[in-house]
């Protein structure tokens, strides 16, 4: 009577994927104690924000450390609007208008210039794209003082006009927006020909309408670099109605003195906004980007 050996491949099998799932359990629970610390890390200076608004001056700069206020000082929530030499509540107001139009207005005249690039043939469409991607290369700080003079001239400083319409193209957005529609499926555009659509309708009633992932991911970056911009509106607003939340919080630290509380409190106010805005649009914000379609 013979006897087979038996397979070791086929013994060895069962072993191996048991191997491999503990090893996954490990590699999964490794990356959520890094993504958590991670996580603990970024909020950090939201704790802090928070802890130092709601805390006064003498508990945020004493020697003892304190995790959280003695007593909570629900008080200075309103500070920062009774304030009689700066108008919070119109600083904010500013920032919310040159916030949206400003990303609005990218929205509009990158995504149509990246369409252009991507779709419509025209022999000089690559020199076009080589001097767009030419302006990333120039500082801004180039272009600062020739562009407030242009705006002096026109008589926009202490404008929405001024704060806005400078900034109303970007060439890395343009970029991007180009990358993404280079990648976009032919097969739709192709179809709206077919129906009698000519590039711009397009553009509106197909383009568009299936590319609302990426538009979201650019519109919550512009939104929160427009919210954020501090040096040209500091140029530009030079009478304080026309301040935006930026230049406001610049305004509460003097040579003479520091109200640490009135900052914090400001600031935590002034945050509100980006955190609304990122928690609505966050679910596309990393769909968006990963349809870029950019290539090394």
């Amino acid at each position: 009577m013979t006897t087979t050996a038996p397979d070791l491949r086929k013994v060895t099998k069962p072993a191996k994927a048991k191997a491999r799932r503990g090893g996954g359990v490990m590699g999964n629970t490794g990356l959520y104690i890094a993504t958590g610390v991670a996580a603990l890390l970024f909020l950090v200076p939201f704790y802090l924000i928070v802890r130092n608004a709601l805390m006064t001056d003498q508990e945020i700069t004493g020697e003892e450390w304190k995790w959280f206020p003695t007593s909570i000082q629900w008080g200075n929530i309103t500070e920062p609007f009774d304030d009689v030499t700066v108008d919070f509540a119109q600083s904010l107001w500013n920032s919310v208008v040159v916030a949206v139009l400003h990303t609005t207005g990218i929205l509009l005249i990158c995504s149509m210039a990246g369409y252009g690039l991507a779709r419509i043939p025209y022999k000089h469409a690559n020199k076009v794209f080589y001097a767009v991607l030419a302006t990333l290369m120039v500082p801004t700080a180039v272009t600062f003082v020739p562009s407030f003079v242009l705006v002096s001239s026109l008589g926009w400083v202490d404008s929405y006009r001024g704060l806005i319409i400078p900034g109303l193209f970007s060439g890395f957005t343009c970029f991007l927006f180009r990358q993404y529609f280079l990648g976009f499926p032919k097969e739709l555009e192709e179809a709206a020909r077919v129906d009698g659509l000519g590039y711009w309708g397009a553009y509106w009633r197909v383009v568009v309408p299936n590319s609302l992932n990426f538009f979201a991911a650019i519109a919550t970056i512009t939104f929160i670099n427009g919210w954020n911009a501090f040096l040209w509106p500091l140029v530009i607003g030079q009478d304080p109605s026309a301040w935006t939340v930026q230049v406001a919080l610049s305004s509460y630290m003097t040579n003479q003195t520091v109200n640490y509380h009135l900052i914090f409190m400001a600031t935590a106010i002034s945050i509100l906004p980006l955190v609304f805005v990122f928690l609505f649009l966050q679910r596309w914000l990393v769909q968006g980007i990963a349809q870029t379609g950019i290539k090394g």
